[in-house]
């Protein structure tokens, strides 16, 4: 299950994501390539590389749902749903649960804020997409098949920092992002992938 759910899962650089089953779902599309019509956009945080307005145009249509904090919501328009860590909802379906994202040893993503992580249920399958954050406590509680995990350092927790959130979380699989755009490159997702090796199963995806 959690295997036919990674092929409906396409990388759109950085730490954007669609997911193409059934509803087409966003994760903070960002400098997107392709633009699929979205029936719900997640954002994670109101940071230009995160929730960017142009990339939101591009696939938002009068239907289209987009869940995100109160900060983000006042820069958007049409259809908002807004959401704090701790919140439970259900939007098109689609089980949500909103979890928290934040720095523990920078100052770019303060707790305070409220920025966010989401866990969506997908064909029966958990999905969790961790926002910009570093390897925090509450992953110990995180119950996930499939988590997103980013790894460049500078903003977010590092390679190894990810290894241990992975090793904490314990996914059936572990993909890495926040990578090969502002900040990060292919040798920290290859790290991510070889600290891992025999614990974890940690997939690469091609940016789409």
């Amino acid at each position: 299950m959690v295997q036919d759910v990674i092929k409906k899962i396409r990388w759109l650089g950085h730490d954007g994501f669609r997911i193409d089953s059934g509803k087409v779902i966003y994760f903070d599309p960002y400098q997107i390539k392709s633009a699929v019509p979205a029936d719900i956009i997640f954002i994670s945080h109101d940071h230009f590389d995160h929730c960017s307005e142009d990339d939101i145009k591009k696939i938002q249509t009068k239907d289209t749902v987009i869940v995100t904090d109160a900060v983000t919501a006042k820069k958007l328009k049409g259809s908002i749903r807004v959401v704090k860590p701790g919140d439970k909802l259900t939007v098109e379906n689609v089980a949500i649960e909103v979890v928290p994202s934040y720095n523990t040893n920078k100052t770019f993503h303060p707790k305070a804020s409220g920025m966010l992580g989401f866990i969506v249920t997908i064909e029966g399958v958990r999905i969790y997409h961790a926002g910009d954050t570093d390897f925090i406590p509450e992953m110990s509680s995180i119950k996930t098949d499939i988590a997103l995990l980013p790894v460049s350092g500078t903003y977010v927790m590092t390679a190894e920092e990810a290894v241990q959130a992975a090793l904490a979380i314990k996914p059936a699989i572990a993909i890495p992002m926040h990578f090969n755009a502002l900040v990060g490159s292919e040798k920290d997702a290859a790290l991510f992938k070889e600290k891992l090796a025999g614990k974890i199963e940690v997939v690469i995806l091609k940016q789409e």
